[in-house]
C-alpha cells in the first residue's frame, strides 16, 4: 500500500464522518450530499447505516482486497537488486525483462507472481517505466556516419539545380 492509498482513504473517511455530522445535525440527505459533493445514493447508503450504528459505521474498515506479498521493504530490496543489473542475478546481458524480474522475485521472495502483475508492480509501487536499448551496429563508425549527416545529407536533399520541387498531384493548384 503506498502512502496516497492511504491519504485516499483518509479523506474518504473523513467525508463519511462529515455527513455522520450533518445526520446528527438534521441536515436532510440531499443537502448532505450537495454539501460534499457527493450522488444521492451514496448518502442514501451512509444515512442506513449511521441510523443502524451511529458513526462508528462510516469509519474506514482498512484496505479491501488481499494483503500485499510483498512489503514496503521487500520492494526496496527488490530495487536494490534490480539496480545491480541483470548479469549480477545470473542472467545473460544487462537487459531486464518482465520474465526475468518474476524469476528473480520467484528467487529471492519465493513469491510467485504473473508477469503482468510484475509488469503493475513495476509501474505503480516501484514507478518504473519501460525502457528499450538504443540497438547500434558493433562496426558502427561514429565519426563516418557524423561526416555522412553533416556533407552528404544536404546534398541529398537538396534539389538539382536549385529547381522548384515538383508536385507529385496529378491535380492542380490553380
Amino acid at each position: 500500500m503506498t502512502s496516497t492509498d492511504r491519504i485516499d482513504r483518509q479523506g474518504l473517511e473523513d467525508r463519511r464522518l462529515r455527513a455522520a455530522e450533518l445526520f446528527a445535525a438534521g441536515v436532510g440527505q440531499a443537502e448532505v450530499a450537495r454539501q460534499l459533493g457527493v450522488s444521492r445514493q451514496s448518502v442514501n447508503r451512509w444515512h442506513a447505516r449511521f441510523k443502524q450504528a451511529g458513526a462508528q459505521a462510516l469509519a474506514s474498515r482498512g484496505p479491501t482486497g488481499y494483503p500485499a506479498r510483498l512489503s514496503d521493504q521487500d520492494l526496496e530490496r527488490l530495487t536494490a537488486l534490480l539496480l545491480q543489473g541483470a548479469a549480477a542475478h545470473g542472467f545473460t546481458g544487462e537487459l531486464w525483462t518482465v520474465a526475468r524480474i518474476t524469476q528473480l522475485i520467484s528467487r529471492e521472495f519465493g513469491v510467485a507472481y504473473h508477469p503482468s502483475h510484475v509488469w503493475w508492480l513495476l509501474r505503480h509501487r516501484l514507478a518504473w517505466s519501460p525502457q528499450r536499448p538504443v540497438r547500434q551496429a558493433k562496426e558502427r563508425d561514429q565519426a563516418a556516419v557524423d561526416q555522412w549527416v553533416t556533407e552528404r545529407w544536404p546534398k541529398i536533399k537538396e534539389t538539382p539545380d536549385g529547381a522548384e520541387p515538383a508536385w507529385s498531384s496529378s491535380t492542380s493548384l490553380v
